[in-house]
């Protein structure tokens, strides 16, 4: 990845962390800003820290900025392991331990969001502050979707009540669980055209999917070992619940909603994480599922003020 300021047309090169003998991808930006904490950018399922570009852009002259590709995705090591939130929350503690040294803002989109909330929730010594954008994860009554589980309903067909429709689709999840069928399936999603079209469903700004954004997820899904990171996004047992880590949660919350988003009711989400995290501060933006690409000037600004308002404080800043 290459960011360039507002300033300058000067390339920032991306750096590699080795974390568990592997190769860890992450993009550093700006200068430290005592007291504002720096931020540290997290993709969700597919996208890498390109996905951050504009926001990385915007933010660094007011923040440190650091953005990561967690474990088997983007320019990261691909190893054939279980994946889930547990890896992942691992990996982003460590680096904000190893490589940032200082108490982070974790800001996170679908995926990427539920393995931030981990990380705030479960290591809450290292995190300042948390923004989710259409954050991804379960909760223990009514769960909804996720990204990997959005796009398996894509080539699903949908629930009914008919006992035979019911046989058909437990035919159809169990047929998906064969290797060869896995094979398939990833070879479908990761054509270019099929990138095009899930970005035309989730995207309320059309004018955002460019040549670029598809070069950007389709190149990681041709690493070695894609396939099984594919494979293990799906058949890894859910994490922790959203609601269980909310109440674990101790650190100031900030939701920024894409609510055209397709793939979760945002309004109906978004009182669910009211209902266990009251104090929160959120606001919904004119977008689908990733706010922070398609409207990346709004999203900039709102987390500034937020940070601004909320976050920006000495306590909160100590070194690790």
């Amino acid at each position: 990845m290459q960011v360039t300021t507002n300033s300058s047309t000067t390339p920032i090169p991306g750096l590699y962390w080795q974390w568990r003998g592997h190769n860890i991808y992450y993009v550093h930006a700006g200068e430290k800003q005592p007291p504002r904490p720096p931020l540290l950018l997290v993709h969700g399922f597919g996208a890498s820290t390109d996905h951050w570009r504009k926001n990385i852009t915007g933010l660094c002259q007011d923040f440190e900025v650091f953005a990561i590709d967690l474990l088997g995705f983007g320019r990261s090591a691909k190893p054939n392991l279980e994946y889930g939130g547990d890896l992942w929350r691992d990996q982003l503690a460590d680096f904000i331990s190893e490589v940032i040294g200082q108490k982070t803002i974790l800001a996170g989109n679908s995926l990427g969001g539920y393995a931030c909330l981990c990380v705030a929730a479960q290591c809450p010594d290292i995190a300042s502050g948390l923004v989710l954008l259409n954050s991804a994860g379960p909760f223990s009554q009514n769960p909804t979707s996720s990204e990997p589980e959005a796009l398996q309903a894509q080539i699903q067909p949908p629930k009914q009540l008919s006992g035979l429709q019911k046989l058909l689709g437990d035919a159809v999840k169990w047929i998906l669980q064969q290797p060869l069928s896995q094979f398939l399936l990833f070879q479908y999603v990761r054509q270019r055209w099929v990138i095009r079209q899930t970005l035309e469903k989730v995207y309320l700004n059309k004018s955002a999917i460019t040549e670029q954004l598809i070069d950007e997820i389709a190149r990681p899904a041709y690493d070695s070992g894609a396939l099984d990171v594919f494979i293990s996004v799906f058949s890894t047992p859910q994490g922790e619940k959203v609601d269980v880590l909310l109440k674990q949660l101790s650190c100031s919350l900030l939701l920024l909603w894409g609510e055209a988003d397709p793939w979760m009711n945002t309004r109906e989400r978004s009182q669910k994480f009211r209902q266990y995290y009251p104090q929160l501060t959120e606001y919904f933006i004119t977008a689908g599922h990733c706010p922070h690409d398609e409207a990346p000037e709004q999203v900039n600004s709102l987390l500034r003020d937020w940070v601004l308002s909320k976050i920006q404080n000495p306590k909160f800043n100590y070194p690790l």
